[in-house]
């Protein structure tokens, strides 16, 4: 079966950044929407028309990967706010309930970054913004989408970061 959209496609990769330094390994086949949000736009481009086998490298720069870094998407909030046990690198769906900072987008995920006994700073941005990315990917499967998958545009199963510029989950894939 071509892809085409909509289907789904089973892929594998590896994702490093510009100096080839690892960022993520997908060894075992995950499946995503094509003609969806699942993946980034130059990845469905990469892959229109192709076949299960297809294998391709692609070098992302910030602006076809996960946008460059905007640092407005930074704020302090008071330490007071969190749960008591915080580490860096923890995420939350959106500000705290009474936030001082105004302006900021609620459907984000924001990290910790840093934690101080009075504030916590909070970055808005996808871990992976600003960085220029290689994406070497196979395809393994392809097949036609489900009615569920056709409504949802998506395969709720991948709940994907790292190809998709939707926020981050937990894990990288």
């Amino acid at each position: 079966m071509l892809i085409t959209a909509p289907c789904v496609v089973s892929l594998t990769w590896r994702l490093a950044d510009a100096q080839d330094q690892a960022i993520d390994d997908l060894t075992e086949p995950l499946e995503f929407f094509y003609g969806g949000h699942d993946l980034l736009p130059k990845l469905e481009e990469a892959l229109a028309g192709q076949r299960t086998g297809f294998e391709v490298d692609l070098h992302l720069e910030p602006e076809h990967g996960f946008g460059d870094y905007d640092a407005d998407l930074v704020c302090f909030e008071a330490r007071s706010l969190f749960p008591e046990h915080l580490e860096v690198g923890m995420q939350f769906d959106g500000l705290p309930e009474g936030a001082a900072t105004t302006g900021m987008a609620p459907e984000l995920i924001y990290t910790v970054t840093e934690a101080y006994p009075s504030h916590v700073v909070l970055d808005g941005n996808h871990p992976l913004a600003g960085i220029a990315l290689r994406l070497a990917v196979k395809v393994c499967a392809v097949r036609e989408a489900s009615e569920d998958e056709l409504e949802a545009r998506s395969v709720s199963e991948s709940a994907l970061s790292v190809v998709s510029p939707q926020p981050p989950s937990p894990h990288m894939h």
